[in-house]
């Protein structure tokens, strides 16, 4: 691949950078190609999300096996098709952590006026249960929770958490992220650059993108938990979702997903087939890796 404006960029972990306009330069044939998070883009179509991570949606290996094997990877190459995009999963950081707090939560009644720096997907569910959503930049995070301007902060995982520095200002560490189970990035590149490749070159991008999509899981897999346990042992304490709101946000989960399967038909025909294979998956997990590693919880190692 020479002589184009090639860009693709397989970000180290915690250093996965925001570029709005990035879809538009690919569409456009202004770069070849870029990275990032699909979700990012849910506002020019809710599909996007589907294709990053959805509230209760599917872990890491889950989104794979959809995106890859499932009826997935056809019934998102037609849907990118329409935006002029050539996708390709590549990384994901495995299951996130459910942001940082000033206060404890309790029931559902603690997340109404509660000022979260959250958004996109899992903003407009939030908004639901009464959590006020709040846009904050990335370098702004620290100060709004220092300075009680918000009351919480979503963000990614012990290993960057622990570089960001939260746990000084809003010490309540909740588990797990229900809005990112696995959360899958992708490779967009613009259809006439990739059909310019010679067969050879178009197998080596794939191949290259599962490689770099196993190793962005398995950098996360590696160091989250020394990272977890540096953060506990700076004071964060740690606390799972009360089952009152984890049941309440699958409610507000799947109320929007009923909603946009009567407004969005892209939604309702892609997510349709999502539904089933997360059904299916779930029953398959329940009784091989779940089982397993309920197995191994219980034990002393």
């Amino acid at each position: 691949m020479t002589g184009g404006k090639f860009q693709i960029s397989v970000h180290p972990v915690g250093e996965i950078a925001v570029m709005p306009q990035l879809i538009d330069q690919v569409q456009s044939g202004a770069v070849e190609c870029g990275h990032t998070y699909p979700s990012y883009y849910f506002g020019k179509d809710e599909v996007f999300a589907l294709d990053g991570a959805v509230p209760f949606g599917l872990n890491a290996r889950q989104m794979l096996a959809w995106t890859t094997e499932g009826n997935g990877a056809k019934l998102l190459r037609d849907f990118y098709r329409g935006f002029g995009l050539v996708n390709f999963p590549l990384g994901n950081t495995g299951a996130q952590m459910g942001g940082w707090y000033r206060r404890e939560l309790r029931s559902v009644n603690d997340l109404v006026g509660l000022k979260m720096r959250i958004g996109g997907f899992a903003g407009r569910v939030a908004l639901r249960l009464g959590v006020v959503p709040q846009n904050v930049k990335d370098a702004d995070v620290y100060t709004a929770l220092q300075k009680a301007q918000i009351d919480a902060a979503d963000w990614i995982s012990p290993h960057d958490d622990l570089k960001a520095g939260f746990y000084r200002v809003a010490p309540i560490y909740y588990h797990p992220a229900w809005w990112e189970g696995g959360a899958q990035f992708a490779l967009y590149v613009n259809p006439k650059a990739f059909d310019a490749l010679p067969a050879e070159y178009k197998v080596i991008l794939d191949a290259a993108c599962a490689r770099a999509h196993s190793e962005m899981l398995a950098r996360y897999d590696a160091r989250n938990p020394q990272a977890l346990r540096t953060l506990l042992s700076s004071g964060a304490r740690l606390y799972r979702f009360p089952v009152e709101i984890i049941n309440a946000a699958f409610k507000a989960s799947n109320e929007t997903y009923a909603e946009l399967s009567v407004t969005n038909q892209n939604w309702k025909r892609i997510y349709e087939d999502w539904s089933r294979f997360r059904s299916d998956a779930h029953a398959w997990t329940r009784v091989s890796d779940s089982a397993f590693d309920q197995i191994m919880q219980s034990v002393r190692l």
